[in-house]
């Protein structure tokens, strides 16, 4: 195992998951909305970036780099931006299938794991 690389990813994740919270909570004070807008605009947020920091790599990056920014940081800040990226490079591929598919079962199983979790909670805990 590399350690600098595990590092890197534990120093990025500790960066993006402080910020996923102040920027989805600063958003979410401002809008004042009981739609999620501040995770909306982190998934977005991350997602735009992954987009460029992906092209941006192509160029050269040292391993411990791309662990800190991307599996790190972005990691911590959303894994929708990984998502993303995925499914894009699907579409650039010509995978139109498998892209639908994965945008299809990412939401649904995710949000019905989400259910599951909940429901699994209650019966647990009688709630």
């Amino acid at each position: 195992m590399n350690w600098q690389i595990v590092l890197s990813v534990g120093a990025g994740g500790f960066v993006g998951a402080i910020g996923r919270f102040t920027i989805a909570g600063f958003v979410q004070k401002i809008v004042g909305s009981t739609f999620p807008y501040g995770t909306l605009t982190v998934n977005i947020l991350g997602s735009f970036i992954i987009g460029f920091l992906f092209l941006f790599f192509e160029q050269s990056i040292a391993p411990t780099q791309k662990a800190l920014l991307v599996t790190g940081l972005l990691g911590a800040l959303t894994t929708f931006s990984t998502f993303s990226l995925e499914t894009v490079l699907m579409l650039q591929d010509g995978l139109l299938l498998r892209a639908v598919l994965n945008t299809t079962l990412n939401i649904v199983l995710c949000i019905s794991a989400t259910i599951a979790g909940m429901m699994l909670f209650r019966k647990i805990y009688g709630i």
